[in-house]
């Protein structure tokens, strides 16, 4: 029996992931409120989101192996999210999955979107 692909693998590995993430930081870079949470150099935190939505999606556990378990409350607990945050974030997350051109179930799985 073959098993399917990871959804990691669907896309496009580990070079479809790099893309989303850098898409998403340059929106980011471009924002105030987003921009603000961040430390001048946005090549760290790029790297751990890459880390860790491939090894979320079904790709390497390099996350884990360089942070140990992602508890993401405990990590993001010092910045002060509230709605504008949420939907600004959520918005430049949905313009990098567009970006890539996928097919539609993949986009839907990433951020639900039709």
């Amino acid at each position: 029996m073959i098993d399917a692909p990871s959804f990691y693998e669907a896309v496009g590995g580990q070079d479809t992931f790099v893309r989303l993430v850098d898409r998403f930081y340059d929106g980011v870079a471009t924002d105030p409120v987003l921009r603000a949470m961040y430390p001048a150099d946005l090549g760290p935190a790029r790297e751990r989101m890459t880390a860790f939505l491939a090894q979320y999606w079904g790709g390497p556990r390099r996350y884990s192996e360089l942070r140990g378990h992602p508890r993401l409350r405990m990590r993001h607990a010092t910045f002060r999210m509230d709605e504008d945050t949420r939907d600004r974030w959520v918005r430049h997350m949905r313009a990098a999955v567009k970006d890539l051109r996928l097919s539609a179930d993949p986009r839907g799985a990433v951020v639900g979107l039709p």
